[in-house]
């Protein structure tokens, strides 16, 4: 039986790492009924963090889907990686989401991941709920996470729980149940059942000033939203509940407020009331604008495709699971329907694909018992049969065909050369490569037969080992592995006017060429290059010869820099002259000028090397701050910022990624172990004079 559209909620669990999402979904799951035992991140035997190098870290590295009813509501629930090195995990499931529960430590905050998915779901107009969680934790301080969410995050939250006590069961006031100030009820998570039952009681008298104090932010922004709210409210006449809940519901699907629980997945405090949350506030399919395309034949032609099953099918493959029994492809329906064993159209591709099998999906596998025969508008599904399809694209009626807007991932940043122990390894290494590129978009694997050695790159030093282990271990391959090294750019500092020439004899026959070009840097030094053809209409340049000089400067940009090969940005590059003889003057003649062009323009200029720079965020107790910035300044970082938040220090710097190597272990000897840091990149700059001479013109 289809679905019923309006009960469905596609949502993600995104927050910084150890912020509690994993054990947040681990704990919906049993709530829900979907397992009989929850599962802990520390023992590794939660659902969704069910990779080996996930248990044995710790941490999630791969997003998963999880499929649960609660209520009236079918959810589909993914679970995102939180270390940045994996943001490309988060920036594909947000991609395909209608909304989703942003995690926030009571104790640390919002973090620097956690601004980083919050833009993230701003960029796709992503609604979503706030869980603040951790309320049992040593420091837990609920109005101070509940306030920062505004000024750093550009969020409005409006509070609808409201925590009883804080901290652990040793201070004087613990936390030990939630006020729900929309129902104006106490509520109580029986520990025995671990938070299944839940005693619903009225508010003690020693809390009911504070909770009304609270339920009256709460009606001021249901009075903002709903005119009819607030005219009931000048007649002095009550809003009614269902009011109340429409009316938030209506704020978060529109992005302007973001409702706000607050409990312990851990102990199960909490987590009821915020998947009722997810159903009564996070948007359906129905509830989102239709998906937009545009024609593939007539790409200036925009369509639309509404979430309904009578529309034409259109879908956007965002993951892709390599298996030997056939690649397992997710892929997010927006109307229409997929049928077993039906052609669709990836225009992408300009291919036709096979569906020869679909699933539900639990966690990174296909659902035991869980094959299904169709699946409609607004779902999510594993797909089996493709062949040609990468990540981003779109799959569609054969007839009625649409090209979805694709995935943006982040360019890696970290290199490192690998290569086979012996030649027996070599094609297996390649085949595993190959399979690896599919699965991560982020992951780049390029070969050198002069070396014979491959380069891998990556998002990150923890992205690089975690490939490391999965070859070596999951793969068992016999691979040597190479120090990481900095993915540089280069970039001019100046301009040039240079002649291209060709004035070549070749045998009986002389070339010649001559091509006038202006070089010269853009203001953004991390924009893609640009490539004008200026030639005025009399230009004797006409032609093939002219469309190859043209083609000529694009390849050779493409192929980096002159400094060492390095992607080149921020240049611009136009040809605005051109001389020509009778005989001689063809395509190649004109390849070889615009060749001896580019080059002598980008050296005219002033070649330039561009180091990447991150943005790095240590949270360290005062006693070791001292320590930590010194630290900072001696790796050629700048200082942005420092603030209090709480008992800790918060310092923020912006540092080349090369002094960077081994980081995460420094800021931990530093401070005895009670400092932590985190990175994401942020901008690139012209990196010292020896770096460049390090590398042979």
């Amino acid at each position: 039986m289809a679905l019923d559209i309006s009960k469905i909620r596609n949502i993600g669990i995104i927050a910084h790492i150890d912020a509690g999402k994993t054990t947040v979904t681990e704990r919906m799951l049993y709530l829900s009924g979907a397992k009989h035992r929850v599962g802990r991140v520390d023992h590794g035997t939660t659902d969704t963090d069910d990779d080996p190098e996930e248990q044995e870290r710790g941490i999630t590295i791969f997003s998963a889907c999880v499929k649960y009813n609660w209520n009236q509501y079918s959810i589909n629930l993914l679970d995102t990686p939180g270390h940045v090195d994996f943001t490309a995990e988060v920036e594909r499931c947000l991609r395909v989401l209608d909304g989703a529960v942003t995690v926030f430590s009571a104790r640390e905050g919002v973090e620097a991941q956690s601004e980083t998915v919050w833009r993230q779901a701003d960029k796709y107009g992503v609604p979503r709920i706030v869980f603040i969680n951790k309320m049992d934790r040593e420091g837990a301080n609920f109005e101070a996470v509940y306030n920062d969410i505004a000024p750093r995050l550009g969020g409005r939250p409006v509070a609808v729980e409201l925590p009883v006590g804080q901290g652990p069961p040793h201070t004087s006031d613990p936390f030990r149940g939630v006020i729900d100030l929309v129902d104006l009820k106490m509520l109580e998570f029986d520990p025995e059942t671990e938070g299944k039952e839940v005693k619903e009681t009225d508010i003690p008298a020693d809390l009911l000033d504070e909770a009304m104090l609270w339920r009256e932010q709460l009606l001021e922004v249901v009075y903002e939203l709903n005119d009819e709210a607030m005219m009931l409210a000048m007649d002095e006449k009550p809003v009614p509940r269902e009011m109340v809940v429409a009316t938030l519901r209506q704020g978060c699907i529109d992005m302007a407020i973001q409702p706000v629980f607050c409990g312990s997945a851990l102990h199960g405090i909490g987590v009821q009331p915020l998947m009722t949350g997810v159903g009564n506030y996070l948007p359906s399919p129905l509830d989102r604008p239709p998906v937009e395309g545009v024609d593939p034949k007539k790409p200036d032609k925009v369509l639309l495709r509404k979430p309904d099953v009578k529309e034409p099918f259109c879908g956007l493959v965002f993951k892709i699971l390599p298996a030997k029994t056939g690649d397992n492809y997710w892929i997010r329906i927006y109307s229409g329907e997929l049928k077993q064993n039906s052609r669709v159209q990836c225009p992408n591709r300009d291919k036709k694909e096979n569906i020869a099998q679909l699933w539900q999906i639990h966690a990174s596998k296909k659902e035991r018992d869980g094959q299904i025969e169709t699946v409609g508008a607004g779902d999510i599904v594993c797909v089996i049969g493709p062949r040609f399809a990468i990540t981003g694209d779109t799959v569609c009626d054969t007839k009625e065909t649409i090209e979805l807007p694709s995935i943006k991932f982040a360019e890696s940043v970290l290199s490192m050369a690998i290569e086979p122990e012996n030649t027996g390894d070599r094609k297996k290494l390649e085949e595993t490569l190959d399979m690896l590129r599919r699965q991560d978009p982020t992951f780049h694997a390029v070969e050198n037969e002069e070396l014979g050695q491959t380069l891998i790159s990556g998002m990150g030093e923890l992205h690089l080992e975690v490939i490391q282990h999965r070859l070596t271990r999951d793969f068992g391959l016999n691979v040597k592995f190479y120090k990481p090294r900095v993915n540089y750019r280069e970039t001019i500092s100046g301009e040039s006017d240079v002649v291209g020439q060709c004035n070549r004899q070749m045998g009986a026959s002389h070339m010649f060429a001559r091509l006038k070009v202006r070089v010269s840097a853009l203001e953004d030094s991390s924009a893609p290059v640009l490539v004008f053809d200026r030639l005025p209409p009399e230009c004797p340049l006409q032609g093939n010869a002219r469309a190859a000089a043209i083609e000529e400067l694009r390849q050779r940009a493409d192929g980096g820099g002159l400094i060492a090969g390095f992607p080149l940005s921020g240049v611009k590059i136009e040809a605005y002259d051109a001389e020509v003889h009778e005989e001689g003057s063809d395509e190649v003649a004109f390849r070889i000028a615009a060749g001896d062009a580019f080059d002598k323009g980008l050296q005219a200029a002033g070649p330039e090397l561009l180091e990447p720079v991150m943005r790095v965020e240590v949270t360290t107790p005062e006693d070791y701050m001292g320590e930590i910035v010194g630290d900072l300044l001696q790796r050629r970082a700048i200082i942005a910022s420092t603030e209090t938040r709480g008992a800790m220090t918060v310092i923020t710097a912006h540092a080349p990624l090369k002094e960077l190597f081994g980081y995460s272990s420094a800021v931990r000897s530093l401070s005895q172990g009670r400092a932590g840091g985190s990175m994401e990149p942020y901008s690139y700059q012209p990196a010292p004079k020896e770096d460049a001479e390090s590398f042979q013109y």
